[in-house]
């Protein structure tokens, strides 16, 4: 049974779209409407492949596309699926409609996050924020990437979050490569150290990325970290209804060009997040800033083959303008060991 709410929206969207019927398998659309009911075991895991809502009626979970396909209405002409269908899905529907991307009608119901999202959003920042905290204390020397990143994930599961969609260890001349996957490399003495967690909590996601330094910072390393920190605090101060949304990229980008780094910027300085750690608001786009908005803000510098930095923390737009989810410390925390 889906919050009744939600389901009234999600088929105003539809009738406004024209569309006769959602069908979704399990992915973030599908998980926002919230089945609480019919094809969810206790635990709450959806354990039907599908599901059919059409614009009367009950939204109905099927177990395979041919199914699926016989709950949608015969006379319905235009067809909404999930975006993150399979092509082997799509041809086994077999529907005589128009096929059309379910977003057209959830993207803009999952642009604006209720209280409830947030709070779950919130949660996965805390634990996050907890285990860089206790990571703190961690013998980093002599670790491998790879070992120290298997550990984190681990402590994240522990705090009670139900997924790690991504956890990044990143030493030395790795902390400049924005597409580094933790590997054998061993932490060093003098290393810059790029952390960064991604946990999810009752479906919703959060990041965190902090940057420490091995025993001492690299040469010019000081400097260069405070003008990250600078420009992800330009971009928070963006995220106030009615600000376009690519205000807080554009800030961010000025603190670091008047820098003098602005060669070594990240090609963007962050993202939407919620059910998906990417989505929409992108601050590219041309859409301004909505009380409910949700953004990862992670500006970064990288200097090849050298180090880099990259703040992220999640900022919920308010009524009255930011709130970090993120409580942790912001500055530069040397390692000890």
């Amino acid at each position: 049974m889906i919050d009744p709410l939600i389901l009234e929206d999600v088929r105003a969207g539809m009738a406004g779209a024209g569309i006769d019927a959602l069908v979704l398998r399990p992915s973030p659309d599908f998980r926002y409407l919230r089945a609480r009911s019919a094809g969810l075991s206790e635990a709450g895991v959806w354990e039907a492949g599908y599901l059919v809502v059409a614009l009367d009626g009950p939204p109905a979970p099927a177990d395979d596309p041919r199914q699926a396909a016989a709950l949608v209405p015969p006379t319905a002409r235009r067809v909404a699926v999930d975006p993150q269908m399979h092509a082997a899905e799509l041809f086994a529907l077999r529907l005589d409609a128009e096929l059309v991307l379910a977003s057209a009608v959830l993207a803009p119901l999952r642009l604006r996050k209720r209280s409830d999202e947030v709070a779950a959003m919130r949660r996965a920042a805390a634990a996050a924020d907890a285990v860089l905290l206790a990571a703190r204390e961690f013998a980093w020397f002599g670790a491998t990437e790879l070992a120290m990143a298997r550990r984190l994930r681990a402590m994240l599961a522990e705090t009670g979050c139900e997924g790690a969609p991504s956890v990044l260890v990143a030493a030395g001349e790795h902390s400049a490569d924005a597409r580094h996957q933790p590997c054998e490399r061993v932490i060093n003495p003098g290393d810059a150290l790029l952390v960064s967690l991604g946990g999810r909590w009752n479906g919703y996601c959060a990041e965190i990325a902090r940057v420490f330094a091995v025993a001492e910072p690299p040469e010019d390393f000081d400097a260069m970290y405070s003008v990250v920190l600078a420009a992800q605090r330009a971009a928070v101060d963006r995220v106030r209804p009615g600000v376009a949304c690519a205000e807080a990229a554009t800030a961010a980008r000025e603190v670091i060009d008047g820098s003098g780094y602005g060669d070594y910027a990240a090609a963007r300085a962050g993202r939407g997040i919620g059910l998906s750690p990417a989505e929409a608001p992108w601050l590219a786009a041309g859409e301004k800033f909505a009380a409910g908005m949700t953004v990862c803000l992670e500006p970064a510098i990288y200097l090849p083959d050298l180090f880099g930095a990259r703040v992220a923390d999640v900022v919920v737009c308010g009524e009255d303008g930011p709130e970090l989810l993120s409580t942790g410390s912001r500055a530069l925390h040397v390692l000890d060991r």
